[in-house]
């Protein structure tokens, strides 16, 4: 063999070997969230939950300043520890934050399209997914909706690129990542993207009741009933196994 394949294989054998050693330390940095109230309710009631694979697609796109001392110090509203916590940790607080947030926007529901009411004159708007987002959103923020393809779709079809979760999801980190770290607004802010976020505003006050179980690296003391060492995914089982004729 020629020292120029051998160099080749060298290389190859290399890059293999660091992808398979960085793939289980990526997948160590990502744990689910606790649940919030309003998960833990719509199991009991046979409602359908927020779902695990949700946190990940958060965490995954958490760019790393909002892992970093960058954040702006009203985070420690919800999580007290937040600047000296790990990574991993700090991955799934915010995986909690836009649980949170999607309960207080859309009661967890992907599928959601509500129409806004404006002045005489102007262009009705929605919000829609998880996160009340809008196709706008795609200019504004580099979102992946598509709007001339969904357009022939009906308001509430899941096939919809603004109402798939990956989509919604990925695009409120970009949202909060250009308000938080690019704008240095506050996390809570009345100028921010969501009303939610807007301190004494009525759905503020909604959101803030989903933020009482974060996880518990957070230091937050509450005195939330949620088991705070069960997941989304083990609330579900529970409820699940539950129903199980006996």
């Amino acid at each position: 063999m020629s020292i120029s394949a051998l160099k080749t294989s060298w290389f190859m054998a290399s890059l293999l070997l660091c992808i398979g050693l960085a793939t289980p330390s990526h997948a160590q940095a990502v744990k689910p969230a606790p649940p919030t109230p309003i998960d833990v309710k719509k199991v009991e009631l046979g409602g359908t939950p927020w779902n695990p694979q949700w946190d990940q697609i958060i965490e995954k796109a958490l760019p790393p300043e909002m892992l970093s001392s960058k954040v702006p110090r009203g985070v420690r509203r919800f999580c007290p520890r937040f600047y000296e916590m790990g990574t991993a940790d700090k991955r799934t607080f915010w995986a909690y934050f836009f649980q949170a947030l999607a309960g207080a926007e859309a009661g967890l529901n992907p599928n959601t399209s509500v129409r806004h009411t404006e002045p005489e004159g102007t262009i009705a708007m929605r919000s829609e997914g998880l996160l009340q987002l809008a196709y706008s959103d795609h200019r504004r923020y580099g979102c992946d909706f598509n709007w001339r393809a969904d357009r022939v779709l009906k308001a509430n079809d899941p096939a919809r690129s603004i109402l798939q979760p990956k989509n919604n999801l990925e695009c409120g980190v970009k949202i909060l990542f250009n308000q938080t770290i690019v704008q240095h607004k506050p996390l809570l802010t009345r100028s921010g993207y969501w009303s939610t976020l807007r301190p004494d505003g009525p759905s503020y006050h909604v959101f803030v009741k989903q933020m009482t179980n974060p996880p518990v690296a957070c230091g937050l003391s509450t005195k939330s009933t949620i088991d705070k060492s069960a997941t989304t995914k083990s609330v579900q089982d529970d409820a699940n196994l539950g129903e199980t004729p006996k």
